[in-house]
């Protein structure tokens, strides 16, 4: 029984060490790139267990916000090659494994 207390403590301290955004890779400018990390941050909580929505989410506040054509893809295992606006992309890890990519392209 020890174990088993042992093992669901470990996967807790896991997922509480990794429960932050890192920032692979990004040019937007430093007011823009905090504002959509958050956001980012809170879709992904809100909706934990949908991507879509999350990604729906982003999109709408980012096109409100910064102005149309924002994209964003959310997922696990995924690959990407864009073209898009200058200082305007931000690829980053949120809770270990879930990345996000934010992008606009006109």
């Amino acid at each position: 029984m020890a174990d088993t207390g042992e093992g669901k403590k470990e996967e807790a301290d896991y997922k509480r060490l990794h429960n932050f955004p890192l920032i692979r890779h990004t040019d937007m400018p430093e007011e823009m790139r905090v504002e959509a990390m958050e956001l980012c941050v809170t879709a992904c909580e809100k909706y934990a267990t949908n991507n879509e929505s999350a990604a729906k989410m982003i999109k709408e506040m980012m096109d409100k916000k910064f102005g149309s054509s924002w994209h964003v893809v959310i997922g696990e295992s995924f690959g990407l090659e864009v073209t898009h606006e200058v200082k305007s992309l931000l690829y980053m890890f949120f809770g270990g494994s879930l990345a996000v990519c934010v992008w606009k392209c006109s």
